[in-house]
């Protein structure tokens, strides 16, 4: 409840500058309700369900917190931004009441409730709109077996998040290869303009001449692309690192 009441469902400026990191999150969100749905036999219910309903039905949200759920959401749409928040409530009893719970299946509204809490909800037609941002919603099959999103840290979320169209790469040579790189750079390319940056060890992207370097000829150190998702898992394995040894 405290999460819920905290958001500003209408900071459309926060929606655009976490463009990045909130669509990584819904996707992620669709992929978690995907597994659930599948392991409880509710797939015509996915994507936007209350997954409680199908593991105890009998389970209730306290009368008191049902009507302060009704009072946060009051004039919010769509009707299934809604239902996904009374569901993260009523999971967070479920998780209280049952200690039985497929170990093998992550947590499905916290990806969500991270979204929303880095820009509000979204909108639902054609295409699942995040103020901006369209995703193809797909089925609960192409869902289930889409790469996980595992880095869910704020400070991994907010390196995500930069203007322009970005490439991800990582700094390959012998005894580092692609899953355990040097290092990771990247190419944003923002209104025609191109940035080059590196993650450094002050856990942000700085500008880098490696790719300038590279193109003369300094290339004892090779790169591949990769993507996002890999971007984000070394992030915050760096992050991790330096954080731990301080």
């Amino acid at each position: 409840m405290e999460r819920l009441r905290a958001i500003d469902w209408a900071d459309d400026d926060a929606a655009s500058d976490h463009a990045n990191s909130r669509t990584l999150l819904m996707r992620e969100y669709l992929r978690r309700a995907a597994l659930w749905a599948r392991a409880y036999g509710a797939e015509q219910s996915w994507p936007f369900f209350d997954i409680a309903e199908h593991v105890d039905a009998a389970l209730q949200t306290p009368a008191d917190v049902a009507t302060e759920v009704e009072e946060v959401l009051a004039g919010l749409a769509p009707t299934s931004l809604k239902r996904t928040c009374r569901a993260a409530i009523r999971w967070a009893a479920l998780r209280d009441a049952h200690d039985d719970l497929p170990a093998d299946l992550p947590d499905p509204y916290e990806p969500l409730l991270l979204m929303y809490e880095r820009g509000g909800g979204y909108f639902l037609e054609e295409y699942l709109d995040l103020n901006g941002v369209m995703i193809r919603l797909g089925n609960v099959e192409s869902n289930a077996s889409a790469t996980p999103f595992l880095t869910l840290l704020p400070t991994t979320l907010d390196a995500l998040d930069a203007e322009g169209e970005i490439t991800y790469y990582a700094k390959v040579s012998e005894g580092h290869p692609r899953h355990s790189p040097r290092g990771i750079v990247r190419r944003r390319i923002d209104d025609g303009d191109t940035h080059d940056e590196a993650f450094t060890r002050n856990l942000r992207w700085e500008p880098t001449e490696y790719f300038k370097r590279y193109d003369l000829g300094h290339n004892e150190v090779d790169h591949v692309k990769i993507t996002e998702i890999e971007a984000a898992a070394f992030m915050e394995s760096v992050t991790a690192k330096i954080l731990g040894s301080s």
